[in-house]
């Protein structure tokens, strides 16, 4: 049998490595060398875990109510506007609930549905299905019913029930369909591209709070209901949405959350339970977390529901010490210890709102709107209807979350560059300064290169290194060069979205140069990535903590490069990429630091961030990319003005499609 035979060879003072074609799969030095373990996923999960544990909140009830009242409102405010609202035109956010009445259907059981449909902004249209008593005697309670991840939406069995028993309680109920799913479930509408909205600098989070809150509007509004007596309530998805609601907008009365949130506690031991985007919005565990929005509900009614062995999310047990007996003396504080409520369900104690839920709600609701307490259901499977029967309908150019993003972004005006040179410095300074902002970049600095392994194998020298930082991650990296090369030889630095074992023919190319090459897989990319089962719930926890990972790669990368400087008395560095991701990484570091690089070689580029908006979602394989505010400030051509003296040349234009995950 042949075999793949590695030549190696001096020509013309420079190491040439090739590999003739064969039957066997013998690798080159330089693969092999790429190929081999540095780090495992196990070390970067507990970094990742650690760094974010030294920045968990808490939150201490103060020793006065007046107190808690002031910095509550404050800290409704700071979520409300920093946060949710970031980026939002405020003329839809105070724009008054536009709702029209599609259909009735008379039950002959006491109660009607009306179909509804409703605008969350301008172009993108949602539906609700109203469940309205037949006989209401003055002002009546009203509740909004919120669903999470249901294939049939509001549809759903449970969802139908709880709300038909509302209306037969004389409760009007009022029942959102959600983006995504059952009637909204259009492929321009997965949440994932709410990611998009992060991008052009509209908060991902305020569509979601915005389409709720509509829902509230408008039970506000109607003529019959009580706005004193308002309430919500939701499953998973809808728990969270239960939360939110219910926690920053004060109208809301009384509130049944079941299985929906956790806190940075649980979360970061248990980080599937969080893996959606609407979850981990844009800095909000900066300065608070979960249990702060149920201390925000004191001391009004809340009654949170969770499961004994839930096959989804936040487990009873697991999340009582920190949503419920840490937030216990919060409402102590106004004598009503009883108005927070704990429930933990076991039939069937899987993720559910089944019967014990329901009826758990029935009489936490019915108690405090002080109506007579009825926690037994009525009956209504005979009523149940099917999604076709429930369907409201859209118009026909309805927007989606994916063409909103795009609408948003086609009106983004940034200022021209200026071409004169007595404006480009002080235009570079701002550019800088606004980047660091955007991408919430920090300098780290190498605190320890431990050598992992080594090679000396057919002319090639090879170090495996993991570099330590001082904020207590990591990266991984191969330095690579010939056995015969000068210590003074140029160094080059390569960046791969498939991580460094995929980098071959670039390290190759370099090496047969004479080059020294260090093949870097900074934090959350190739070797240097958590366990694939859940490695695209960190880029999320990170952003909503404050960091952004596309700051945390280029400080990275700079450390790494500022160290390489160090060891091989090479003052500048090319650095060359491939994949979008890694074009990023080099853009925005070379952006910030324009001496370190002398030439930065992008392969499989994109012309411009604005192609995310057009391409296929990449939201789960390009996290770092959806960055908020990045395309708002900044595209390709402003940081590669930015980079300047830095040369810039660009490789292959990248495919998109051939990025998107299967």
């Amino acid at each position: 049998m042949s075999r793949m035979v590695v030549r190696s060879c001096l020509c013309g003072g420079a190491l040439l490595i090739s590999a003739l074609a064969g039957f066997a799969q013998d690798q080159t030095p330089v693969a092999s060398a790429l190929q081999a373990t540095v780090q495992t996923p196990e070390v970067t999960y507990f970094q990742l875990q650690s760094y974010l544990m030294k920045r968990i909140v808490t939150p201490h009830a103060p020793a006065r109510p007046e107190q808690w009242n002031a910095s509550g409102q404050k800290l409704r405010k700071h979520i409300l506007e920093d946060i949710i609202y970031h980026g939002w035109p405020q003329s839809w956010v105070q724009a008054p609930p536009h709702f029209e009445q599609i259909a009735v259907i008379e039950t002959g059981k006491g109660y009607r549905l009306r179909k509804l449909r409703y605008e969350i902004v301008p172009g993108f249209t949602s539906t609700a299905i109203l469940y309205e008593p037949e006989v209401m005697q003055g002002k009546v309670p009203a509740i909004l019913n919120v669903i999470g991840h249901e294939p049939d939406g509001n549809a759903v069995e449970y969802e139908q029930k709880r709300c038909i028993n509302f209306a037969r309680r004389g409760i009007l109920a009022l029942s959102l369909s959600w983006i995504g799913f059952g009637e909204m479930a259009q492929p321009g509408n997965a949440h994932d591209y709410t990611a998009q909205l992060d991008l052009v600098g509209t908060s991902a989070v305020g569509f979601f709070y915005l389409s709720m809150r509509r829902g509230l509007d408008l039970l506000a509004a109607l003529p019959q209901a009580d706005p004193a007596r308002l309430g919500v309530t939701g499953l998973s998805g809808g728990g969270w949405q239960t939360l939110f609601l219910s926690s920053l907008d004060e109208r809301v009365a009384v509130a049944v959350e079941v299985a929906g949130f956790g806190s940075q506690q649980s979360n970061l031991i248990r980080p599937e339970d969080t893996n959606e985007v609407e979850e981990s919005p844009s800095d909000f565990t900066v300065d608070e977390d979960y249990p702060f929005l149920v201390a925000l509900r004191a001391p009004r009614p809340t009654l949170l529901i969770h499961n004994a062995e839930d096959d989804c999310c936040f487990r009873a047990d697991l999340v009582k010490p920190y949503i419920y007996e840490q937030i216990k003396p919060f409402f102590k504080l106004y004598g009503a210890e009883s108005a927070l409520g704990w429930h933990e369900n076991r039939d069937p104690g899987t993720h559910n709102y089944q019967l014990d839920n329901r009826e758990q709600a029935y009489k936490f609701f019915t108690e405090h709107f002080h109506l007579p307490v009825t926690p037994e259901e009525i009956v209504s499977d005979a009523e149940i209807r099917t999604a076709q029967e429930l369907a409201v309908g859209l118009p026909a150019n309805n927007l989606t979350v994916a063409a909103l993003a795009k609408q948003l972004g086609s009106q983004i005006v940034r200022p021209a560059i200026p071409e004169a040179r007595s404006e480009r410095a002080s235009w570079l300074k701002g550019q800088r300064e606004q980047l660091k902002s955007v991408v919430r970049y920090k300098p780290v600095a190498v605190e320890n290169a431990w050598r992992m392994a080594n090679t000396k194998d057919l002319g090639v020298h090879t170090l495996s290194y993991r570099f330590d930082f001082d904020n207590g991650l990591s990266a991984t990296g191969i330095w690579l060069a010939a056995i015969s090369s000068q210590p003074g030889a140029p160094v080059t630095v390569v960046l791969n979205d498939k991580g460094y074992k995929a980098s071959e023919t670039m390290v190759t190319a370099r090496l047969n140069r004479g080059e020294q090459v260090l093949a870097l897989d900074t934090i959350l990319n190739g070797a240097t990535m958590p366990k694939e089962s859940n490695s695209s719930v960190w880029p999320m926890m990170l952003v909503t903590d404050g960091d952004r990972p596309l700051g945390l790669e280029v400080a990275q990368l700079l450390a790494t490069s500022k160290w390489l400087q160090n060891t091989t008395g090479q003052q500048t560095i090319r650095l060359e990429t491939e994949g979008i991701r890694s074009q990023m990484v080099g853009l925005v570091a070379a952006s910030l630091e324009p001496g370190l690089f002398s030439t930065v070689v992008s392969n499989d580029v994109l012309e411009s961030l604005g192609e995310l908006l057009n391409g296929p979602l990449l939201f789960r394989t390009a996290p770092d990319l959806y960055c908020l505010d990045l395309y708002k400030y900044f595209d390709i051509d402003r940081l590669e003005a930015a980079a300047a003296p830095t040369t810039i040349e660009k490789g292959r234009k990248a495919a998109l499609e051939a990025l998107k995950a299967p």
